[in-house]
């Protein structure tokens, strides 16, 4: 796999009808994974978006999610950029390179979903997510 960048949209509790509509406008294959679905049994919560990914084709993928427990939804501050990909290498140099200056808000460690991940807004105020896929299998 590639590494690619990929826009990640934060939604105020919408992202299922954004994502669906981008999907509507783009085309692809749309998942969709609720906090429910990775056994956050809050009634508020558990059909809200925790990610979404529509996969358009080579060059785009669109992913969003609803605001996350926790964190505020201010517009304007509703996008991050994604990095994912299985070059280890590659994508933690990226992540080095793009926390080195900036601000850590999730340390680049293995999640739940059983790949590498970790956030960073870097010094010019842009949020970064870089996800480092694991081997299958």
């Amino acid at each position: 796999m590639q590494t690619r960048l990929n826009p990640y949209l934060n939604f105020p509790g919408t992202a299922r009808e954004a994502m669906q509509f981008y999907q509507s406008v783009l085309g692809g294959e749309l998942t969709l994974s609720t906090f429910g679905d990775f056994g956050n049994d809050d009634p508020a919560l558990a059909d809200k978006i925790m990610h979404g990914l529509l996969d358009v084709g080579p060059a785009i993928t669109l992913m969003g999610a609803d605001t996350a427990p926790g964190m505020e939804h201010r517009p304007g501050t509703n996008i991050a950029i994604s990095l994912s990909g299985d070059n280890a290498e590659e994508l933690r140099g990226y992540w080095d390179k793009l926390s080195a200056s900036g601000t850590v808000t999730i340390p680049m460690e293995k999640q739940m979903w059983g790949d590498e991940f970790g956030m960073c807004v870097d010094r010019f105020g842009i949020g970064w997510m870089v996800n480092i896929t694991q081997p299958q299998g």
